[in-house]
């Protein structure tokens, strides 16, 4: 009898297990986005050239001369596509804006990514690094690891950890969320700015929500914006573009 019990419950817990980590995949597999707005970003003009590599996508201004670099961590469960509006209004500006793809679009599994597109990249004089919510912690965690090998960090509603301790560093962070935003953390966010240097500057869009830094429709748990995508893009991309002339040689 005890023997039968103990088969059945090692089954119930094999069955269980399996169905955790397929739900587990099935949630990584499908991530949100991107918009018909965001492929259409994807594609070259006469402003910015687009293309495809093995670590995601490259926005370079088709006339302007390149002024540095932006490395760019998408959020987690987001299609990585769905920041190509924000990335290619950053990069008409004279920057090359890499957006970097994530083993299952997470990127916790790929942080240190921002060296393999460094090293791709020798032509590049200086970079910063950013990235939305999760992508924004990891983009923090890389920079706080790594503070010589950036200039600036971009937090599109997001926050630094312990782990991600900046004070002491010279790297200038610009943190820059919507009022709207019910995803985004406001404690943890708060508690984070005790790891942020002299240099940190906070701006607050107002009428912006948490998922309209990308363009992946609405997220759950988020507030509804009273701006318009496009226009809480354009401006993050105009708070970047001064932070990135500030840090710029």
């Amino acid at each position: 009898m005890k023997s039968r019990w103990l088969k059945w419950t090692l089954v119930v817990v094999a069955v269980a297990l399996v169905a955790a980590v397929g739900g587990a995949l099935w949630w990584a597999l499908t991530p949100l986005g991107p918009t018909g707005r965001a492929l259409a970003a994807l594609k070259s003009d006469t402003d910015v050239k687009v293309i495809e590599t093995d670590l995601g996508y490259e926005f370079a201004p088709a006339e302007v001369p390149v002024n540095g670099g932006l490395i760019f961590y998408p959020g987690g469960r987001v299609d990585v596509r769905s920041y190509a509006p924000l990335c290619r209004r950053i990069a008409a500006k004279g920057h090359l804006v890499v957006l970097v793809r994530m083993p299952l679009s997470l990127a916790v599994f790929g942080t240190n990514r921002a060296a393999e597109v460094m090293a791709s990249h020798k032509e590049i004089g200086w970079w910063a690094i950013g990235g939305h919510s999760l992508g924004g912690a990891m983009a923090a965690s890389y920079a706080a690891k790594n503070p010589d090998a950036v200039k600036a960090l971009m937090l599109y509603a997001a926050y630094a950890t312990g782990s991600a301790d900046l004070k002491h560093t010279s790297v200038w962070v610009l943190d820059t969320f919507g009022s709207k935003d019910a995803v985004l953390n406001r404690e943890n966010h708060a508690a984070g700015k005790q790891f942020m240097p002299p240099s940190y500057e906070e701006i607050v869009i107002h009428g912006g929500n948490h998922a309209q830094f990308g363009d992946y429709g609405p997220q759950p748990g988020d507030n509804e914006a009273s701006i318009t995508a496009s226009r809480q893009q354009q401006a993050a991309a105009d708070a970047t573009e001064r932070t990135l002339q500030t840090v710029a040689p």
